[in-house]
């Protein structure tokens, strides 16, 4: 049983140290446990810190990619070295390394192949009001769409079997954590979470430059999850509520023509006909892109079937360690 911990990174020459310092060197039920560090574009002495400090693995964008490339990067080449459990850990020494044995445990034992960390959210002093409001409106949207009941959708502290991380596919470009989530609630994945603890907060987020910034993105990235993967309730339910306004203001207007009130109404009528067709339009994208989704589907299990038979090829020979691959 091989275990390998990826960690993303960007500019992390500072708190790498403390959280590879941390990784566990043996946990029972595995045989082997190696590093993989991803480093997305850092401009600073990522890399040789890595390197320094023994990783088993590295691999090197050129330029930064952002969160989501690195985490997908990562699972692809885990598989390549033959993984058979993968742990996603933060950098900046966020999540308490000693709970990866925890983490792991419900995969070793049969009955998940993705487990989520969930931190106490409410208990954690560096978030804000506003943040934890949001991690909270974040997860419920993941709970809705995804049919599951994990409590902290936004958790980066996770656990793969070899067959989630050959099925999940990553296509946005901001955050991995709710889209894989949703994508394992859908595939019917076996999920499960478990409580862990955080460390105190050794750095600024790097994923947002302000609160404003953390904010608008959130809350499209929301938006942009409830609308791919539930566009018919989506576009739907608006599409029937502004053809629902339409329809009283024809019947608003009808009753002034029957009645003889007031003068001609064009514009009352003009704008009757307009949210007409517009909540006509809005249902009808909604069946449209709700009907694109088997083809998603099949895109996916093609991807999947691909993805497995090249990481069941793995080669005989050894290689040095820390192997690095640069994209």
């Amino acid at each position: 049983m091989k275990l390998i911990i990826q960690i993303p990174c960007l500019n992390e020459e500072k708190t790498l140290p403390v959280t590879l310092a941390d990784l566990p060197r043996s946990i029972p039920g595995v045989d082997a446990i190696e590093v993989l560090v991803i480093d997305d574009g850092s401009t600073d002495r990522t890399v040789e810190v890595a390197r320094e400090h023994g990783v088993d693995h590295v691999i090197r964008f050129g330029q930064n990619r952002g969160l989501a490339s690195a985490f997908q990067a990562g699972l692809d080449e885990s598989l390549r070295l033959g993984a058979d459990i993968i742990v996603n850990t933060d950098a900046d020494n966020q999540y308490k390394a000693d709970y990866i044995a925890k983490l792991i445990e419900p995969i070793l034992r049969g009955d998940a192949d993705m487990v989520i960390g969930c931190r106490p959210i409410e208990r954690i002093e560096d978030f804000s009001w506003l943040k934890k409001r949001l991690q909270r409106l974040g997860s419920w949207v993941v709970r809705q769409v995804s049919d599951t009941q994990v409590p902290d959708a936004t958790s980066g502290f996770r656990a793969y079997s070899r067959e989630a991380a050959c099925r999940l596919n990553v296509v946005s470009q901001y955050t991995y954590t709710l889209e894989t989530l949703i994508q394992a609630g859908r595939e019917n994945m076996p999920l499960a979470f478990v409580n862990v603890e955080t460390n105190r907060k050794m750095r600024e987020s790097r994923l947002f430059r302000s609160t404003p910034v953390y904010v608008r993105r959130s809350l499209l990235t929301m938006f942009r999850i409830y609308t791919m993967y539930r566009p018919l309730r989506t576009f739907g339910t608006l599409g029937v509520a502004v053809f629902g306004v339409g329809v009283v203001l024809g019947l608003q207007w009808t009753y002034y023509k029957v009645n003889d009130i007031g003068g001609s109404h064009i514009p009352l009528a003009q704008l009757c006909v307009a949210l007409l067709i517009l909540g006509f339009l809005c249902t009808l994208l909604g069946v449209m892109v709700d009907l694109t989704q088997a083809n998603r589907r099949l895109l996916e299990d093609i991807l999947y079937r691909q993805r497995k038979a090249e990481t069941e090829k793995q080669p005989d020979a050894k290689k040095e360690f820390p192997e690095e691959v640069s994209l």
